[in-house]
This record gives C-alpha cells, sequence and structure tokens, in this order.
C-alpha cells in the first residue's frame, strides 16, 4: 500500500494508510512529561529559591506565573502554527528550547534573570504542547486514538509524581538550582527519540507570519489579562482584578473581529467541538478544590500539615494514572460523549462526597475521595479530546489542541479563584468550605449537560 501524505501536517497520515505508530505518540507523551515537570519541578523549589535569593513568598510565586502565563497565552497561536509547518522540525526547535531554558534558570544570579528564563520556558511548553494531537491525529488511525490518548494521559501523571518527589529530594541535599537540571538526561533522550520516529514532512519551518504573530500578541494579552484578574481576586485585590477584567474583554472583543479570528471561532461553532470545548472548561475548574479548598480545610480545620495534603493528592494522581487508559479504551468502543460524561458525573460525585468529611478525617478519609475525582478525570478527558479530535478538519488539528490547552489552563485558573470566592463568602472553615465543594460540584454536573446533547444519536 502506498502511504499517502496528510493535508494536515505533511507527514505520512494514518487516517490513510491505516497503519499505527505507536512511536511517535510515545515520544510525545514523554515530551509533554517534560512541559508538566516544569510546574511540577519548580513547584517543590520556592522555599528554597526564596531563602537563597533573598526574596518572598509573593515574588517567588512569579516563578510558576511566569512559565503558566506564556503557556496559556500562546496555546491556541502555536496550535495554528503548527498546522502550516513540520512537526518533526517543531519539534526539534521547541523540546531542545525546554532543555536550554532550564539550564538558563538554573544558572540564574537573581529573581528577574529567572523569570525572563521560566517565561521562554512557558513559550516553548506552548509550542511542545500544540503538537500532540496533530502528532496523534498523524501516527494512529481514528479507531485507536483513545488508547492513544490514554497512553499520554497515564505516563504524565505518573512522572509528575515521581519527579516531585525526586525534586524533593535534590532541593533538600543540593538546593534549588539541579532540580533544573533534572530533566536534561531525559530530554537528550527525547530529542534524539523525536528526530528519528516522528516523521519528516513537506512543508518546512516557516516562521509565524505577520498576522500570527499580531494574532498571538492581542489574544496572549487578552488571556494574560484574565488570568491575572483571577489571580488579584484571589490576592483580595478587587479594584486591580476589575480593571484586569476589562483589558481582557477588551483584547479578546479585539481579537474576535481579527480576519485570523474566524477559523477558530468557526471550529468552536461546531456542535462536536464547541460543546465540549466548553465541557472541558467547566470541569477543569476541579481544581479548586486541590489548589484551593481542600488546603485551607486540611490547615483550618483539621490543623494539620501541607504534608497531608501532599500525600492525599498521590491518591488522585495514582487514580488518573491508573484509569486514562480504561477510559482510552473505552472511547475507542462507545460514544466518546457518553464516556466523557460519565467521567464528568463520576468527577461531580467525587467533589460532593467532601460534603461528609468530617473534623477528625485522616488520610484515607480525603485520599479515597479524590481518587474518586481523579478516576472521573481520567474517564473525562480522554474521550473528550479524542472526540473533539474526530470532529475537527484535518487542517486545523493544531489549532483544536491549542484551543483546548488554552481553555484547560483558563479553567485550572478559574476554578480556585471560584473556589476562594465561594470560601470567602461562605465565611470560611466549614461553611465556606462546603460552599465551594457545592460551587465546583455544579460545575461539574454542567459538564455533563453540555456533553449529553451530542450522545444522542452518537454511534460506538
Amino acid at each position: 500500500m502506498t502511504q499517502q501524505i496528510s493535508a494536515a501536517t505533511g507527514a505520512p497520515s494514518a487516517d490513510d494508510g491505516g497503519r499505527t505508530r505507536w512511536a511517535p505518540v510515545v515520544v510525545m507523551a514523554l515530551a509533554m512529561l517534560m512541559v508538566t515537570l516544569e510546574l511540577s519541578l519548580s513547584a517543590v523549589t520556592l522555599p528554597a529559591m526564596g531563602d537563597d535569593l533573598g526574596v518572598g513568598s509573593s515574588a517567588t510565586q512569579w516563578v510558576l506565573l511566569a512559565y503558566a502565563l506564556p503557556t496559556a497565552a500562546l496555546a491556541l497561536p502555536a496550535g495554528r502554527w503548527s498546522d502550516r509547518v513540520d512537526l518533526r522540525a517543531v519539534f526539534l526547535l521547541a523540546t531542545p528550547a525546554i532543555g536550554l531554558t532550564s539550564v538558563l534558570a538554573a544558572l540564574a544570579p537573581n529573581l528577574p534573570v529567572l523569570v525572563a528564563a521560566r517565561v521562554l520556558q512557558g513559550v516553548a511548553g506552548a509550542v511542545v504542547g500544540a503538537l500532540y494531537m496533530p502528532v496523534v491525529a498523524m501516527s494512529v488511525p481514528p479507531e485507536r486514538r483513545g488508547r492513544a490518548m490514554g497512553y499520554i494521559a497515564t505516563i504524565m501523571p505518573l512522572g509528575s509524581m515521581g519527579g516531585s518527589s525526586l525534586g524533593g529530594a535534590i532541593v533538600d541535599a543540593y538546593g534549588w538550582r539541579p532540580v533544573f537540571l533534572l530533566k536534561i538526561p531525559v530530554l537528550i533522550v527525547v530529542v534524539w527519540l523525536g528526530a528519528r520516529l516522528i516523521p519528516r514532512g513537506d512543508k518546512g519551518l516557516v516562521p509565524p507570519s505577520r498576522s500570527l504573530v499580531g494574532d498571538g500578541v492581542v489574544l496572549g494579552a487578552a488571556v494574560t489579562a484574565l488570568l491575572v484578574a483571577f489571580d488579584r481576586i484571589d490576592a483580595g485585590a478587587p479594584v486591580a482584578a476589575g480593571a484586569a477584567a476589562a483589558v481582557a474583554v477588551a483584547g479578546g472583543t479585539w481579537w474576535a473581529r481579527l480576519r485570523t479570528a474566524r477559523p477558530v471561532l468557526d471550529l468552536l461553532r461546531r456542535p462536536g467541538v464547541g460543546l465540549p470545548v466548553l465541557a472541558l472548561f467547566l470541569s477543569g475548574t476541579f481544581t479548586g478544590l486541590s489548589y484551593f479548598l481542600l488546603p485551607y480545610y486540611v490547615a483550618d480545620v483539621l490543623d494539620a500539615g501541607a504534608s497531608l495534603t501532599g500525600l492525599a493528592m498521590m491518591f488522585f494522581i495514582g487514580a488518573v494514572a491508573l484509569t486514562a487508559s480504561f477510559g482510552g479504551a473505552l472511547a475507542d468502543r462507545f460514544p466518546k460523549a457518553l464516556v466523557g460524561a460519565a467521567g464528568a458525573a463520576l468527577t461531580g460525585l467525587g467533589v460532593l462526597s467532601m460534603l461528609t468529611l468530617g473534623p477528625d478525617a485522616g488520610l484515607w478519609d480525603i485520599g479515597w475521595r479524590l481518587a474518586v475525582t481523579g478516576a472521573g478525570q481520567a474517564l473525562f478527558g480522554t474521550p473528550v479530546s479524542v472526540g473533539i479530535l474526530e470532529r475537527t478538519p484535518p487542517d486545523l488539528v493544531g489549532t483544536a489542541g491549542g484551543v483546548t490547552n488554552t481553555f484547560r489552563t483558563l479553567a485550572f485558573t478559574v476554578g480556585p479563584a471560584v473556589a476562594a470566592l465561594a470560601y470567602g463568602t461562605g465565611g470560611a472553615g466549614v461553611p465556606g468550605f462546603r460552599s465551594g465543594i457545592v460551587l465546583l460540584a455544579a460545575l461539574q454536573f454542567l459538564s455533563v449537560v453540555a456533553l449529553l446533547p451530542l450522545g444522542r444519536g452518537s454511534r460506538a
């Protein structure tokens, strides 16, 4: 059989040849692991980093924000760019950049240089993150893509869990700087594998067009302003939050009127794309539980340390790792919207179960509830992502990946912000905790509502 070329990627297409190539999928899973490790590894370094550089905890938070902001702001422009270039060439450009910027971060003499290095890391991370969906599309035929996405979703939490534990041990023994170099040997292997296993396309490595750069600047400013607005809400600064929100609305309105925004808006108007993206956003707000409500409950109600929250989160991560492949397999056999809706419902039940936590709750009491929540997220995420890929035109696969990454990142910011708002208005303590739980659970069940119309009439 003659191997054909994908219109979307310029590389050999699994849609045309029907042959599954698992090697590029594994390479992308490892590359995505490197992207997610940038947050989990750097988070454990913040106290030691602050002591060494002579800055407070509020300043060290910018080490995390400096990576998260460009990752969110550039996800969509990077996805659109990936539709126009050779994926292998972009991979070999962006993945080594993660390593180079990690070295720059490790050598940073002060906080401003470190933050600048983290911004560059976020740019590289956004580009790598935009590649996983096009690589899956060109490597795996539609009937096996659930399993492929499930494998990626399995490797990432397992690696993050192990990386965070190893990073903590290295910080205690050698300080924060070697943590940024921890992934360099793995990155070298990933780049080598990518050069050998990701097929070469025929599009070349063209620079982003001027219109795409302008598109990225406007959209990036809007997304950044929105993230800052929620960060200011969490910090108790309503005036600054309102000003940032106004900038976000103005930037989003401006971007929506640009000619370059039309393909993205047309993609989102598709029922098989727009509703699942909405569901991804709604369900992604569950992070308000792990990032805000649970730590405050442990500290204020249980009078326990942060180590209890960290150990309990291992239940969540383990459940995601164990369930993701199963969710991918179900997505290949049953209607993806219905599998995703079941996962979102299970997530909502896991969040709601937190209402029954008592004042003497221990690790197991919190852990099994987080495990239910994690299993629901694993069953939800893979089928919904595969369903979006299935409904996306071949020439917009990278754009779809950028859209999902953008909305997922926004949800991870909105979730803690709305949880903090509910916690404060509910009176803090147990009442505030329960108010936040009810709100987050309601958002999970709204994501079920968004998916159910797609399940009607769909076939396995």
